[in-house]
């Protein structure tokens, strides 16, 4: 009989297991929605019930451990995102109902935004990376509406307006986390203008969009 492959007999790598490198994550989410931004690998790893090298072990390092966490929470927020912009409504209600979504994300989720957000990318230029070009996708995908549904008719001025549309929020987003004293409502409202307005090219939304 012909020996094995290597490919056949190499064991698995070891600190690789999904269920584990899942079960790690879900004491990170723990860690830092109750520690917040501050939370460290010790923290986490005590919470996992394991040692920091293990824990580094199923992530390769830090960063390693950012990026899984960005992906995981961050492509559900884009998708919601996505599919409140496809909905089949009028452009105006489209608008509103993807700025509620994504205040009212970042809102409950506060700690872990500010965790990914603001100290993930601060720290690891490959986190920072991801989460930028998930931001640009985005705003390239709103383009490609805007010119398929005949918002905006110059496909350049289409990607202006939606590069600077999703910028506008994401920093009105970040204003508002430091206002709690703004309503949800007022804040989704305003920002929904302002969305509108930039689209439509003036202060006011024409008749096709409301």
């Amino acid at each position: 009989m012909a020996p094995q492959s290597a490919q056949q007999t190499k064991p698995a790598a070891r600190g690789r297991n999904p269920e584990r490198r899942r079960a790690i994550l879900d004491a990170a989410d723990e860690v830092i929605q109750r520690d917040g931004p501050d939370a460290s690998m010790s923290a986490i790893a005590a919470e996992a019930g394991i040692s920091k090298p293990i824990l580094y072990r199923h992530f390769g390092d830090k960063s390693g451990l950012y990026r899984a966490l960005a992906e995981r929470h961050v492509d559900p927020l884009i998708d919601r995102i996505r599919s409140e912009l496809h909905g089949g409504s009028t452009l105006r209600l489209r608008a509103r109902a993807t700025v509620g979504a994504y205040l009212q994300m970042i809102a409950r989720n506060l700690n872990l935004y500010r965790f990914l957000m603001d100290r993930a990318t601060a720290e690891d230029p490959r986190t920072r990376g991801d989460v930028g070009m998930m931001v640009r996708r985005m705003g390239e995908e709103l383009a490609e509406v805007l010119t398929n549904e005949g918002h905006v008719q110059d496909p350049l001025r289409a990607q202006v307006v939606a590069h600077a549309v999703v910028g506008m929020v994401q920093a009105a987003g970040e204003w508002w986390l430091e206002h709690p004293e703004v309503d949800d409502n007022d804040i989704i409202e305003d920002l929904t203008d302002a969305v509108v307005g930039a689209i439509s090219g003036n202060g006011e939304a024409p008749a096709t969009l409301v």
